[in-house]
């Protein structure tokens, strides 16, 4: 029947003449005579054996006639038929991608780098957003954050040809504005279709400056990010804007496996942040609408702690200073390279034996940062049904280490599979090592 269905025009018309009156027969039957019902059916099954015992061309298209007859006269035909049907296409993949997403696979972006190596979020290179943000109170450090992100703009090179669009496909865009004229900078907001940025427009000195498609800032606006200054005076042909920014990692979160068992230890799971403390999303400005993506590291009726390694120095992410960092225990008992979903994290390389210091480096990971609830010490013992979670760029990751634990009820699913950019993270599960 399919084959014969590819091979004949005929017969794929007759089909789809049988499924459009069919269509209003059923929607118009309450409103028909018995007579006028059964005629319209008598046709419809003639028409149907027809297309059945593989009669002959002509014979099919006479039966094809015979129903387009029976239905003129007894049917009311609808206004704007190709509009209505693919209306009715259009409303049934929305429902079908709703329930997808609902019940199966949910599309998330990852909005900052707090889990960093192993999936990124949104990043800038400068980020004067991070001089302006410290969770860290006894290790202030703003100061020395912001000639950091000085230094790493003015040393910026923005790639040009080949190079320009393969990093695209990484992720990667650069804005480079240059001052047209001298004055000070008014930004406007940007103008976006449904999740894209379209355009923005910033003014200088009155004169203003179109930016196409700037890439998503994340959760920091662009001026932000970018250091501007609204009441500094430009000159003509300075840099007022020169940075890269990263796309965050694009995944799928499956919804649907933690229906038919239990998180694990070291999965990579989103939750609701409505399950945070409300005291402690007051204090870290955290909304209680949004989702967060973190490592399970702890689970309820657990004791957890950090032994530590080595300390971090020239943390820039955490004031410039020191921080201990070590690995995880629970109930007294350490985690290693062999844990499973710790592989990656554990087992890193190249830190000689005895080691007491180690230089801090974008992007690396360290062990887990020892302060605030694991700070060291200190321990925390995790309430039944409760989860307790970090992210892997622990020198820049608000997690549980600050607000303590949540109830594991408001977890969503676990990452399953990075869709966009293409980097070595594309793909199923945890794709990236700690290097």
């Amino acid at each position: 029947m399919i084959l014969r269905w590819l091979l004949s025009k005929t017969l794929r018309d007759a089909c789809a003449l049988r499924k459009h009156v069919q269509r209003l027969l059923n929607a118009q039957r309450d409103l028909m005579t018995p007579a006028a019902l059964q005629l319209v059916q008598g046709a419809l099954l003639e028409l149907s054996s027809a297309i059945a015992d593989r009669v002959k061309k002509p014979i099919l298209r006479k039966q094809m006639e015979k129903v387009e007859q029976v239905a003129g006269k007894w049917l009311r035909p609808y206004p704007h038929p190709a509009w209505r049907e693919n209306v009715e296409v259009l409303l049934v993949a929305l429902a079908v991608a709703m329930g997808v997403r609902t019940f199966f696979l949910q599309p998330f972006k990852i909005p900052t780098g707090s889990m960093q190596p192993t999936l990124y979020g949104v990043n800038s290179m400068p980020d004067f957003s991070r001089s302006t943000i410290d969770y860290s109170a006894d290790q202030p450090g703003i100061e020395a954050q912001r000639r950091e992100q000085v230094r790493l703009r003015d040393a910026l090179q923005i790639p040009t040809g080949w190079q320009r669009v393969k990093e695209w496909f990484e992720g990667n865009s650069y804005i480079h504005v240059v001052a047209e004229n001298d004055g000070t900078l008014q930004m406007g907001k940007p103008v976006r279709f449904l999740i894209f940025n379209i355009q923005q427009t910033l003014s200088i000195g009155g004169r203003p400056q179109t930016l196409w498609f700037p890439p998503d800032c994340g959760e920091q606006p662009l001026e932000q990010r970018a250091g501007l200054d609204l009441t500094r005076v430009y000159h003509k042909g300075e840099d007022v804007i020169k940075m890269r920014v990263s796309a965050g990692d694009h995944l799928f979160v499956d919804r649907l496996t933690y229906n038919f068992r239990k998180p694990e230890r070291g999965e990579i799971v989103v939750f609701e942040t409505e399950g945070i403390p409300e005291a402690d999303r007051e204090k870290y400005n955290i909304p209680p609408d949004e989702f967060y993506i973190k490592r399970l590291v702890g689970l309820g009726g657990e004791t957890i702690s950090l032994k530590q390694d080595y300390v971090v120095t020239g943390a820039v992410n955490s004031g410039g200073g020191d921080v201990p960092a070590g690995h995880l225990l629970v109930n007294g008992q350490p985690l290693s390279a062999s844990t499973p979903h710790f592989e990656n994290l554990y087992a890193f390389s190249g830190v000689p034996a005895g080691t007491k210091n180690l230089p801090y480096r974008e992007g690396h990971y360290y062990g887990h940062a020892m302060i605030r609830n694991l700070a060291p010490g200190q321990q925390f013992q995790i309430r039944p049904d409760y989860l307790f979670v970090m992210g892997d760029n622990t020198m820049n990751s608000l997690d549980s280490r600050f607000w303590g634990d949540f109830p594991a009820s408001y977890v969503i699913g676990k990452s399953f599979f990075v869709y966009w950019p293409l980097t070595k993270r594309f793909g199923v599960g945890q794709s990236v090592a700690a290097q």
